[in-house]
């Protein structure tokens, strides 16, 4: 049986923390793989391919994170580079997205 997933702060085992770190990550690739149905969604309404490149989106979407982190106490430029990488990694896929409805 598994441990039952409890507060960061009440953890009084590795066992506890194991458990609560897993569980965290398979919710975040859940989030991930829900943005990125946006991404999809994105790619069918956008009318050009060179829509789907946004620098200024791209640059509030990663001061947003930033802020968020720093509002959480957590290293803002560690979420600055995650966020960079979400969103190019977006971008790609976006484009990839775009271009297979098109030739369709």
């Amino acid at each position: 049986m598994n441990d039952p997933i409890i507060a960061a702060d009440d953890c009084t085992t590795m066992a506890e923390v194991r458990a609560g770190v897993d569980e965290l990550d398979r919710q975040l690739v859940d989030l991930l793989a829900r943005r990125f149905g946006y991404m999809r969604a994105a790619a069918r309404i956008k009318p050009t391919r060179d829509s789907v490149r946004d620098e200024d989106r791209k640059q509030q979407v990663i001061t947003a994170a930033t802020m968020a982190a720093q509002r959480s106490d957590m290293p803002a430029g560690f979420v600055a580079r995650i966020w960079d990488d979400v969103v190019e990694t977006s971008i790609a896929y976006e484009l990839d997205h775009w271009d297979a409805l098109r030739s369709a």
